[in-house]
């Protein structure tokens, strides 16, 4: 990858509906501490002010790229790049995708997913992760994170620390 490719790739993060406080915040805290964009669309199942929605986010609230839209259509409205639609309908496997540019991951609700609408009229680009078939799916803070760090992963961890060292 040039150096000029991995300036111009930037993660971004797209909960529609989210209703869990802690997932949300624990996303909130994944993305703070990779550089990617959260961004939340209405409705929420709790106020951004929740403190389930804090404590799980800790203190990297501060570190956060945060934007909260009214709806589907105001977010498409204001935004671009390639977008990728999380689900467990979805036939292509997320580590078969080269992510690349503006990367725009979205997730479902917790209790439903995506709009089955969305997702047949996006089918070519829905992604799932891999699980056995007896579970329905995975918790949607840990399925943001997989992702996340494949994406990451594809483009090399540009930017990040990748080595640390044991204290004496």
């Amino acid at each position: 990858m040039s150096s000029k490719e991995q300036t111009e790739n930037r993660l971004n993060v797209v909960l529609v509906e989210p209703e869990i406080p802690q997932n949300t915040g624990n996303i909130a805290r994944t993305c703070a501490a990779t550089g990617t964009r959260l961004h939340l669309i209405k409705p929420l199942g709790f106020e951004i002010s929740d403190r389930y929605l804090k404590r799980a986010g800790l203190d990297y609230w501060k570190y956060l790229d945060l934007s909260v839209y009214e709806n589907l259509n105001e977010f498409f409205e204001k935004n671009s790049g390639n977008f990728f639609f999380l689900s467990t309908k979805a036939q292509n496997l997320y580590t078969e995708v080269k992510f690349s540019g503006d990367t725009y991951l979205f997730f479902g609700k917790e209790t439903a997913g995506l709009d089955e609408g969305l997702l047949k009229a996006n089918k070519e680009f829905c992604l799932r992760l891999p699980m056995l078939e007896s579970i329905r799916s995975l918790n949607l803070s840990n399925s943001v994170a997989i992702t996340v760090y494949e994406v990451l992963r594809q483009w090399k961890f540009q930017g990040f620390t990748i080595s640390g060292c044991f204290p004496k």
